[in-house]
């Protein structure tokens, strides 16, 4: 089980048409309480897609109920029409989710009616598409869609991938309480948290302070510092659901802990899984003056598509990291800088060091550390190599 996991959710995938393939496209995860916080990042772009609009909405008016989520399509850029889509579809939810809490055979739980103010929306897919044919299917399938729900659901971590070619999930097991994700993003992998939508549910008793004061911990060293091509999306959106079931409430401490772990995994795979990547490369700074510092280093050789390209043709070309670097803010002195790939250190005090023959970068896993010694502070960004792959996969993504 994933999103399911943690005792109070219910979740379901199905295939309602969005997607040309017939693979399940739309997916719910229903908080069935009995003590509901919640808590939501979105993307920090400017252009932002309908749903993340409606649900930014959603996560000031309390804790959600609900969160439905669609594959074959990003509602974004698509006007007044795709707003009024993520409304009719949150309201189909909020009706489906009620009339099924009145049934009679319902679980007590449940039986509270559920107002579309409470329902989150995301979608993901191709900007710039979403008529009407993609609404019906979306709104006519909510009822199969409730219909399906169910507590030990493993469909719903498929029904929300797009590039990706494996399902991305998590688990962790507290002491009486435990957390359960889902995550979606193979490109566009950029701060503002990635292309990607995770839902994560838990079963500890939170209230929305703690939600999100976890969540943004937890986001701000994972997603954030996973930058595989540069490009930020417009439907970012990771999502916590808390539902107390478990009855436990552990320290705020030990439950971010808990989070952050949880959202380094779901990056680490979202790594893992970049369109068209032969490297996953890991670049640690440390001796940095700040954290912020660091992560801009950092983040400076994970945009370079010089180093990028070095890495896809195992070619460990320090001089790219000091060229990158020495474009940051950061304070360092670049002449004191030393540079390892794979355990080798190539450049030591801003010059050559061990010769680069000894280095091997045939492993997919590539781990670059940039040593600035101007400070004690440290942080590592994920990144990928830039390959032929990549840029086949995305020259044809709209064909």
């Amino acid at each position: 089980m994933t999103v399911t996991a943690p005792l109070g959710f219910r979740s379901a995938g199905i295939a309602v048409g969005l997607k040309s393939t017939g693979k399940p496209d739309l997916a719910l995860v229903v908080n069935d309480g009995p003590r509901r916080a919640s808590a939501a990042v979105f993307t920090s772009n400017r252009a932002q897609a309908n749903p993340i609009l409606w649900s930014r909405l959603v996560a000031r008016n309390g804790p959600a109920r609900a969160i439905v989520l669609n594959s074959g399509g990003a509602n974004c850029f698509t006007g007044d029409f795709g707003y009024e889509t993520t409304r009719l579809t949150a309201e189909a939810v909020a009706a489906a989710l009620t009339a099924e809490g009145l049934s009679a055979d319902a679980d007590p739980l449940t039986a509270d009616p559920v107002s579309a103010e409470r329902v989150l929306v995301c979608s993901t897919g191709l900007i710039g598409t979403g008529d009407q044919a993609f609404r019906d299917k979306i709104v006519g399938g909510i009822p199969d869609l409730v219909g399906a729900l169910s507590a030990d659901d493993e469909t719903a971590p498929a029904a929300i991938m797009t590039t990706d070619s494996v399902r991305k999930t998590a688990v962790h097991r507290g002491d009486g309480w435990t957390i359960g994700a889902m995550a979606k993003g193979a490109g566009m992998l950029a701060p503002g948290l990635a292309t990607m939508l995770v839902v994560v549910t838990t079963d500890a008793v939170l209230d929305d302070g703690i939600a999100d004061r976890a969540l943004r911990a937890a986001t701000s060293v994972s997603f954030d510092r996973l930058d595989s091509d540069g490009c930020m999306s417009t439907n970012d959106q990771v999502t916590l659901l808390a539902s107390g079931a478990s009855g436990v409430a552990p320290d705020e401490a030990v439950f971010a802990a808990a989070l952050a772990a949880v959202c380094d995994e779901l990056a680490a795979q979202l790594q893992a899984d970049a369109e068209g990547a032969s490297h996953d490369i890991d670049i640690e700074v440390r001796g940095a003056a700040s954290v912020a510092d660091a992560v801009e280093v950092g983040r400076s050789v994970a945009r370079n598509n010089l180093f990028k390209a070095a890495i896809f043709g195992n070619d460990p070309n320090w001089g790219r990291v000091l060229a990158a670097i020495g474009t940051t803010d950061a304070a360092f002195d670049p002449y004191r800088v030393d540079v390892s790939f794979n355990g080798v250190r190539l450049c030591h005090a801003g010059g050559p060091d061990r010769p680069v023959e000894e280095c091997d970068l045939a492993p997919r896993r590539t781990l670059v550390e940039i040593e600035l010694f101007a400070g004690e502070h440290a942080a590592t960004v994920r990144t990928n190599d830039l390959t032929h792959d990549y840029v086949h996969e995305n020259s044809a993504y709209s064909s």
